[in-house]
């Protein structure tokens, strides 16, 4: 089968490998859709790799069991699932509870180090398979399987409700996620960015406010809204050094601030920012088998329009068209889909 591999300095190719045969302890997975998310623009714009040891992209799978090991008994032919897509040892204390991308001895990363999604079939342990809600399609599957699960469990760590004013820093398609869950939480959303687009998309999608902060200090205009006393909690999907202060900035005393962009480094002034604020700051990465699944179905639950946020969907051929636009920074999320 063929497979799209992301070579660096925005070449994309096509690379076959092996169908694949599930261990005992194995399935593979027949794709249904597959996203693209701001991870894979490392690998896609940086410096050129070996395309021998290239693995096949994506690491937001989604799709039905084709064919199950000898030793799997959770899992038939047919059920539908998502793929939380990390493996570890499965021993230590931190694979035990779901997180094997913490695992304490080692962990692989699908779609990074070992081959993705981006294939017709995928070959992964049983273990990191997650029931798929019947009410959600495939591309809003891919879409929680990594950004979607990643802004619920950010926010989940922020402890978000109705009571809260949340500023959201990056409407990219985790940022947009954070925005349509956090209003589904009940908080005032105020969502930041650059791009218009993204900001419109904010506002159809629970943003009480936006900021373009092209146009307005955002820290100010967080302030104004907010009785010069800041968001009580405030999130940054960027990884960019300077919204990353600024979501320290806009919290108000007391406040909360979770940092999920990555990359970049930042610096702090940390006595006024932070301690003289008693702020408190989470990381928040990714999630777990459990908590995957729970945002799967609160979004089913509450019948959120999660299939709004996915503006562009794509053939597996049309990889390098869609990693060009999605590069761009003006989508929603991104989803290869399979017939």
């Amino acid at each position: 089968m063929r497979g799209v591999v992301l070579l660096g300095e925005r070449k994309v190719e096509y690379h076959d490998i092996p169908d694949p045969t599930p261990g005992p302890d194995d399935v593979v997975v027949e794709m249904k859709a597959s996203g693209m998310c701001g991870s894979d623009l490392r690998p896609y714009r940086g410096a050129r790799q070996n395309a021998e040891r290239a693995v096949i992209s994506g690491h937001e799978p989604c799709g039905v069991i084709a064919e199950v090991g000898s030793a799997v008994r959770l899992w038939k032919k047919g059920d539908r699932v998502m793929m939380h897509h990390y493996v570890g040892c499965g021993e230590c204390k931190y694979c035990r509870v779901g997180y094997a991308q913490l695992c304490l001895v080692d962990h692989k990363t699908y779609g990074f180090n070992a081959h993705g999604g981006n294939a017709p079939y995928l070959l992964a342990p049983a273990s990191t398979m997650v029931r798929l809600d019947e009410r959600i399609g495939s591309p809003g599957g891919a879409a929680i399987a990594c950004g979607t699960g990643t802004a619920y469990m950010a926010l989940k760590r922020l402890d978000v409700s109705g009571r809260d004013t949340l500023a959201v820093f990056g409407q990219g398609p985790v940022g947009l996620s954070a925005t349509l869950l956090g209003a589904a939480m009940g908080a005032r959303v105020v969502a930041v960015d650059i791009a218009p687009e993204r900001l419109e998309m904010a506002r159809q999608y629970g943003a009480a406010e936006t900021i373009d902060a092209t146009r307005q200090d955002p820290v100010q205009a967080i302030l104004d809204l907010t009785h010069g006393e800041g968001a009580d909690a405030t999130l940054d999907a960027t990884g960019q050094p300077e919204a990353r202060v600024n979501a320290v900035k806009s919290a108000r005393i007391f406040g909360r601030a979770c940092f999920v962009g990555e990359g970049n480094t930042t610096t702090f002034d940390v006595s006024p920012q932070i301690i003289h604020k008693q702020l408190t700051i989470h990381g928040s990465w990714t999630f777990s088998t459990v908590g995957l699944e729970e945002c799967a179905r609160f979004i089913a639950d509450r019948n959120l329009p999660l299939d709004g946020i996915i503006t562009h969907t794509y053939s597996l051929d049309q990889a390098a068209e869609a990693f060009a636009l999605f590069d761009t920074g003006k989508t929603g999320k991104c989803v290869f889909v399979f017939n």
